[in-house]
């Protein structure tokens, strides 16, 4: 695993908009980066990222089914109460799952160390399916990486067939929604609702901001239409918390992510995988914050049941010094992971989102902050394999 410098395609910034990657600027620091990427031998991305991936998301649905059979494991997760009927429901009916995306910590010489699971709403896909494998074919053809170069992704191609193989058992229309003036979420759903639009799925786009509720309890659109399908890019936790929450279990709504998808959205998920598969070498040692029994060496990272993009996570380094992201995610229930280090390329530390679409293993995007803390301004940087 290699970062290397490549030469910057020219009027890239013009081509992604053409393209549909308004985001690649984000308050004018640079999102995607064109002039490095990141290189791998086949063997590593197929022995190290995709066979662990495939792994830990058996492991990983093995537990979510443990869970819902479980008042104390429900409880333990923080779950509320007046939603465990319908996730166990949503569960129980074989509600197919779209996407999600795990984050490894790896250097190409230790096993891969799975970070966290990000399973509810993944964002950096667009860059990650198809920005990032067109900047792949340009560098080819512009000579400036070997004919035989390939990439880690089958992101998009499985995306539509994944939509196409939804498609029958899903209600139409299939509503896309974000949160309004989000460019990132909005960039996220456009592509998603473009790969269900090429499998033949009927669709419409709506701010969440923009969904009503009838006097019957569905959901609804502004021309008071019910929503039946929904694709929505917010978190089922917040979900919970709004106004409308407590209607989602009578709602009728199909929603993608299913509602068992909070099981993994919970970063107690870590702690209760460790539990079941202690010393796995794709795991990092990860308890119950509240647990006084156990205890880490020196260098851990605290992180809240449930945030995002790295707030309210803390880095407890084993030198004794300490990092902490502030944010709004604090008043919850926490685990406590094993430190592990990030490779780190200059001043910049990597981290490997492995994509899953349904169950199988699809792709990757590399994303790099300065921090110890993977925040939502970390950059993305392209990947490329190349055998010697």
């Amino acid at each position: 695993m290699q970062r290397l410098p490549i030469a910057e395609r020219p009027g890239w910034r013009e081509r992604a908009e053409e393209l549909g990657f308004l985001f690649h600027t984000i308050d004018g620091e640079p999102y995607w980066i064109d002039d490095a990427y990141y290189r791998f031998t086949l063997r590593q991305v197929e022995d190290d990222i995709e066979a662990p991936s495939s792994e830990l998301h058996e492991m990983a649905m093995n537990l979510v089914d443990e869970v819902l059979r479980s008042e104390s494991l429900l409880t333990k997760l923080r779950i509320p109460r007046p939603f465990w009927e319908w996730i166990a429901a949503s569960w129980h009916r074989g509600e197919r799952h779209l996407y999600g995306r795990m984050d490894f910590a790896y250097d190409g010489k230790s096993p891969a160390k799975l970070l966290e699971f990000n399973y509810d709403t993944p964002t950096s896909l667009y860059e990650a399916a198809y920005f990032q494998w067109i900047w792949l074919e340009e560098q080819i053809a512009a000579g400036n990486l070997p004919r035989g170069a390939d990439q880690y992704n089958a992101i998009q191609d499985w995306l539509i067939q994944a939509w196409g193989d939804q498609k029958k058992d899903l209600p139409k229309p299939v509503y896309f929604a974000s949160v309004r003036d989000h460019a990132e979420d909005r960039g996220t759903i456009l592509y998603l609702r473009d790969c269900a639009v090429q499998a033949g799925v009927e669709s419409q786009i709506i701010d969440i901001e923009d969904i009503g509720i009838s006097t019957e309890g569905h959901f609804t659109d502004l021309d008071d239409r019910i929503i039946r399908a929904l694709f929505k890019l917010y978190p089922i936790e917040f979900m919970f918390e709004e106004e409308f929450g407590a209607r989602l279990p009578t709602s009728a709504v199909r929603l993608i992510e299913p509602p068992w998808k909070a099981i993994l959205s919970n970063k107690g998920a870590l702690a209760l995988l460790w539990e079941r598969h202690p010393g796995h070498p794709n795991l990092l040692e990860t308890h119950f914050d509240d647990e006084p029994s156990t205890s880490l060496p020196a260098g851990w990272v605290r992180k809240p049941l449930l945030s995002r993009e790295g707030a309210n996570v803390h880095v407890h380094l084993p030198d004794g010094n300490s990092v902490l992201e502030p944010g709004p995610y604090d008043a919850g229930g926490h685990v406590r992971q094993r430190y592990v280090e990030l490779p780190r390329f200059g001043d910049r530390h990597a981290v490997i989102g492995a994509w899953m679409i349904g169950d199988a293993p699809a792709g990757m995007g590399i994303r790099e902050d300065v921090g110890y803390i993977t925040r939502d301004t970390a950059r993305f940087v392209p990947h490329v394999i190349v055998n010697e």
